[in-house]
């Protein structure tokens, strides 16, 4: 009976470091001792009975399955597994705040003129700033007036205007 309860305690103690193998870095160490103790456990039960070792033994693979994906799930939240994952981005760190969109975002509402023929993108040119734009579909030929109406994902989306309002009293000669 003492070699049962050995067998056992050397099976649970396999279990155990195989546990302990995904939070601590052994590097292999202590998944190596787990298989030795599993294999010496279920050998001496099964030098104890047949019957007793097909049990621990199926009792083994059963265990395995079950528990492995549960250690696995909380494994990423470990000191050790959070070296193997890729941390979230921050939320302050998307594409709408990185320092060029920002300077883009500034365009919003202004006027410019097309330097290009946006088919139905080309570069429009805002303040003496050339800036690569999208129209809202349309071909807007080279030389009209645009407004930017949106700025999303870096992209600058101009509508066609007739004239700024605070031009329409110049001539286009006026501007040159």
């Amino acid at each position: 009976m003492d070699n049962l309860v050995l067998a056992y305690t050397l099976v649970v103690v396999g279990l155990l470091l195989l546990a302990a193998e995904l939070f601590l870095p052994t590097g292999g160490i202590l998944f190596v001792l787990a298989i030795g103790a599993l294999v010496v456990g279920v050998a001496m039960t099964f030098a104890s009975s047949t019957s007793r070792g097909m049990v621990t033994l199926i009792s083994v693979f059963v265990i395995i399955p079950i528990v492995g994906p549960i250690l696995i799930h909380y494994w990423p939240k470990t000191p050790l597994g959070r070296r193997f994952f890729l941390a979230a981005q921050n939320e302050d760190d998307t594409l709408a705040n990185m320092p060029v969109n920002l300077e883009l975002e500034q365009l919003r509402g202004r006027y410019g003129k097309t330097l290009s023929t946006l088919r139905p993108a080309g570069v429009t040119e805002f303040d003496g700033r050339r800036v690569d734009t999208v129209s809202e579909g349309a071909w807007i030929e080279s030389g009209q007036w645009v407004r930017c109406i949106e700025v999303k994902a870096g992209r600058v989306v101009v509508r066609q205007v007739d004239r700024p309002p605070d031009l329409e009293n110049m001539e286009p000669t006026d501007l040159r």
